[in-house]
């Protein structure tokens, strides 16, 4: 008999398998951090389907998908929401910014400023954003997938250690294997 974990890893497998092929060493880490409740940073070269794999990661477990790029002029406010003056109720009203999903996809982290990547942190770490005194929880599977450039890149940024030990688990990817990518191959020319 299977335990909780491995069902849930063979029902990922199986519904993944139909959108990203070729990942499938990807997605025994990303059960196991699902279900310690954890954060992953992939890393990989671009185009091998990190953000389908994210999208499809929420779509599988029922939850909302939300996606960042890291760029130098993201702000912290970009992510985490603003408050917005309604004139009918007199008031300031908080608008959630992409950080209230289940899945957030933190595309090219490194690319962010600093202050943008320390906010976050909180999110990170406590599930929970601060905004003018006021604290907002984040949905109760909220849960990052982060992606990041080499280093060696322009314009990026390093990790702070406090940031890297925000995630759980770091997964490097690499291009599928010649049979996988024959299967990318017949998978489009299906759809055409």
């Amino acid at each position: 008999m299977s335990t909780a974990l491995e069902a849930l890893e063979q029902d990922l497998q199986e519904t993944l398998g139909r959108s990203v092929i070729g990942l499938r060493p990807v997605i025994r880490p990303l059960t196991i951090a699902i279900v310690a409740r954890g954060h992953v940073l992939l890393q990989g070269p671009p185009g091998l389907g990190k953000t389908l794999l994210s999208k499809t990661l929420a779509t599988a477990l029922g939850g909302k998908f939300s996606r960042v790029q890291g760029t130098a002029d993201l702000m912290p406010s970009d992510i985490i929401g603003v408050h917005v003056y309604d004139a009918a109720k007199s008031d300031f009203e908080f608008r959630p910014g992409p950080l209230f999903a289940d899945i957030l996809l933190v595309d090219e982290v490194n690319r962010a400023s600093p202050k943008t990547q320390s906010a976050l942190l909180e999110a990170m770490e406590e599930r929970q954003v601060s905004v003018e005194r006021r604290t907002y929880p984040l949905p109760t599977q909220f849960m990052v997938i982060a992606t990041q450039n080499p280093g060696d890149f322009e314009g990026t940024y390093p990790l702070p250690e406090s940031q890297l030990d925000r995630f759980m688990l770091r997964i490097d990817m690499h291009y599928p294997a010649r049979e996988d990518e024959q299967g990318i191959l017949f998978s489009r020319s299906m759809r055409c």
